[in-house]
């Protein structure tokens, strides 16, 4: 069993760095020794290999960071699979990927092995409509592959390492600290809402002014934030006493509410606490405990990946056939990046161009880039 003592100390140091960010590597070296590996990367990433962020590398030395930033992170072919998971969950490229898959990738025979690793084992830190924020640990030929017990000590100490990141990461402290935040606030598509914990509005960016204007939203008794739709309505308040209580994790999946205006248009409101941390410090008051950005609701619209493949009926590989297609190019370059025969990505790719309603590899880059950021105007 573990040990109760090594790890309060371990949980400490791991929120001590959401608070002193310089503390981050040394935490996530302890959390790696703990779980069993020898070293790893904290990242944030769009899976559909848009972009990708370092937050985090320990025990990869400097170079392959790089390499992995900028060309490995696309093509490792548990990042779609991965993305799928919910927040906290655990899972090693068995659990995720076809037997041999993982070992015959580019990503494996390329970047992974050439360092002595075997194998690794990933949680999902935060998860959004179009990126995630994920941790992976990796495992040395010596140590062998993930095991059962590496699996039980990281899901043990993921939503300390979950709620601590997202104190020291989410929001951006210079950002929210800058003279010219309000101007950011304005640069925003979204309408983005200030409240406090009874659903005022303690301060409103200027596309959500316009939505007050016209109709969307309103500004009810107190000011609060408010809509004709009172299941809308109550959908908000569900989800900001939760917020407002800490227990941010018991809402809704996502955050997200339906609306629907009075003209007919659909829109949809995504919640973001401002509960805690450096996130506070990001609101218009220190009343605020959340932002609600509003959307509105058209074809260009932002949705889970993961609505990708169950509104097209996509099989696993199919969908990383689909990345794979916009991350790196034609049948060649994803054969050889997903280490498969280009006969079999031309099969994938005849099945994804029946299902999708496509008869070009330009149409579905398109289909993917549809799923834009929703705070992008």
């Amino acid at each position: 069993m573990f040990d109760p003592e090594h790890i309060s100390s371990l949980i400490g140091d791991i929120y001590d760095a959401a608070i002193d960010q310089t503390l981050w590597i040394g935490a996530l070296d302890k959390a790696a020794q703990f779980v069993g590996a020898q070293a790893g990367i904290l990242l944030w990433q769009n899976p559909a290999g848009i972009s990708v962020k370092l937050i985090h590398a320990f025990g990869v030395k400097s170079g392959h960071v790089d390499l992995y930033v900028e060309r490995y992170a696309k093509l490792d072919p548990t990042t779609t699979p991965m993305f799928l998971l919910e927040t906290e969950d655990v899972a090693s490229p068995a659990d995720l990927l076809p037997h041999g898959e993982f070992a015959d990738s580019y990503f494996y025979r390329e970047w992974l092995e050439p360092q002595g690793f075997v194998d690794l084992l990933q949680a999902n830190l935060d998860k959004s409509p179009t990126d995630f924020v994920r941790l992976l640990f990796l495992r040395k030929s010596e140590s062998g592959a993930v095991d059962s017990s590496m699996r039980e000590r990281l899901r043990l100490i993921v939503p300390h390492i979950r709620r601590a990141v997202l104190v020291g990461q989410r929001v951006d402290r210079a950002a929210a600290n800058a003279a010219t935040f309000g101007n950011a606030l304005d640069g925003i598509g979204a309408g983005l809402f200030f409240v406090d914990a009874r659903g005022r509005i303690v301060h409103a960016n200027t596309s959500g002014q316009d939505m007050l204007t016209q109709g969307v939203l309103a500004r009810g008794n107190s000011g609060k934030l408010a809509h004709y739709d009172a299941s809308a309505v109550q959908g908000l308040d569900e989800i900001f006493g939760i917020t407002e209580s800490g227990d941010a994790d018991a809402g809704p999946r996502g955050g997200a509410v339906p609306l629907t205006a009075r003209d007919g248009e659909h829109y949809v409101a995504h919640v973001l606490p401002l509960t805690a941390g450096v996130r506070r410090q990001a609101g218009a008051s220190s009343d605020a405990i959340a932002a609600v950005f509003v959307k509105r609701a058209a074809l260009d619209m932002p949705s889970p990946q993961d609505i990708i493949a169950k509104f097209y009926k996509l099989t696993p590989t199919e969908l990383r056939v689909l990345f794979a297609i916009v991350q790196v190019g034609g049948v060649p370059e994803v054969a050889e990046a997903m280490g498969i025969s280009p006969t079999t990505v031309k099969t994938h790719l005849r099945r994804l161009f029946a299902k999708t309603g496509t008869d070009r590899q330009a149409d579905l880059v398109k289909l993917v880039a549809g799923y834009v950021n929703p705070l992008v105007a």
